[in-house]
This record gives C-alpha cells, sequence and structure tokens, in this order.
C-alpha cells in the first residue's frame, strides 16, 4: 500500500547539473556486453541520449522504458482492501507495460528502479525482467543503503563512458524501501549469479547474471 495524492510531476529537469560518479557495477556490466554486436539492450530508467549513444556506439540495439514513471501513473491508482487506501492496478500494468516477448533482451539496465517503484510492482516487475531476458543475460540493478534516508532525491543515470555514470536529479520520486543483501538476494532468487559492489553516495551496485 502507498499514500493517496497527485502522481509525481512529470518534468524531467534537463537543465539540471549533472554529477560524474565512478560505477564499478557498470564496467562490469559493460564488460559483459562487448561482444558479440547486435546485442538488444534495455534500459528501464529515464530516457537519455547518452545512454541510446553508449549501447549504439558498441554495436548493440538500444531500447528504452521508462518504468518508474509508468508505475505512477495515475491510471494504475485504484482503491485498496482498507477504507480510504489506494493501491497500484497490477494487472494493468503487466498488460500495458513491458510488453516484450519472451527472452528478448541479452541485458537490461534496471538502475535504482525497485527503491522507487510502489510496493506491490516490485516483484511483479522483477520477475517480467526475468522472462524477457535472455538465459545469461545480464542485468545491472542499484540499491540504495539504510544510510541514505527517507528523503533521498531520485536521480537519472546518464553514461559518460565505460566506468562513468553521470546522475541527473530528476522527478520526486520517494524512495520506499532500502533492501539488505539478503532481501536483494531473494527478490533475484531465479538467477544464475550475483556480485555486489559497493558504490558511492550509499548505493550498492549489484550485476546479476541470469
Amino acid at each position: 500500500m502507498f499514500g493517496g495524492g497527485a502522481p509525481p510531476p512529470i518534468s524531467l529537469n534537463e537543465s539540471a547539473a549533472r554529477i560524474p560518479r565512478r560505477s564499478t557495477g557498470f564496467n562490469q556490466f559493460t564488460r559483459a556486453i562487448l561482444r558479440p554486436d547486435g546485442q538488444r539492450v534495455l534500459d528501464l530508467g529515464s530516457t537519455s541520449s547518452s545512454n541510446i549513444n553508449f549501447i549504439t556506439g558498441l554495436g548493440h540495439k538500444a531500447y528504452n522504458e521508462d518504468v518508474l514513471m509508468a508505475g505512477n501513473a495515475s491510471r494504475l491508482i485504484i482503491p485498496g482492501l482498507e477504507e480510504g487506501t489506494k493501491t497500484v492496478d497490477v494487472a494493468r500494468f503487466l498488460a500495458e507495460d513491458l510488453q516484450y516477448e519472451a527472452e528478448s533482451f541479452d541485458a537490461v539496465l534496471l538502475w535504482d528502479v525497485c527503491d522507487y517503484l510502489p510496493e506491490p510492482l516490485v516483484k511483479p516487475v522483477v520477475e517480467r525482467i526475468y522472462e524477457i531476458t535472455k538465459p545469461r543475460g545480464a542485468l545491472l540493478a542499484f540499491f540504495h543503503t539504510k544510510d541514505a534516508g527517507a528523503e533521498a532525491p531520485y536521480f537519472r543515470y546518464h553514461i559518460k563512458d565505460e566506468e562513468t555514470l553521470e546522475l541527473q536529479q530528476g522527478p520526486h520520486f520517494q524512495l520506499q524501501r532500502v533492501f539488505q543483501n539478503r532481501h536483494i538476494e531473494n527478490l533475484f532468487h531465479n538467477y544464475n549469479s550475483i556480485k555486489f559492489f559497493l558504490g558511492k553516495e550509499n548505493i550498492r551496485e549489484v550485476l546479476l547474471v541470469r
């Protein structure tokens, strides 16, 4: 369950400053998808021309779907089980979003979407991502640590190079939860391997292989 009210603003504030951050997890992700050419890579964050250019520059095909924006759309808000509460129409989300054939993608950039998604959508989204990823496909996800704080701002991720990301403050999405390592392992239990990297700014980076 989550609180009611208007959905977050859709303005992406393109003029916001970009903060460079070195990312070991992204560097390892890049290494995993270098060859062969022609792989299909799905970016589940906000649309970024930098990300598209980087992925296509590796000889791959770039796809993008802003799952966090879709998951917070007003069309999905429905009454909850308890009077006066609201929840998310998971069935409608799955029917209208992330509509790809099974095993469509060689790699997925999930970023920190799971930390901000409405609770009812987290597990269904992870399961759908698993379904549309090819065997041995790579997935990169970020998770806030407990030190991040409930008011941790939401950042868009722009790829600068194979080991550097640029963080740009985006729409106001409320941090919904903090996953511990065991919770992450349980959430992605179907994957064959999982590696944790300690990132900067209270972020835990996770590289998974389906």
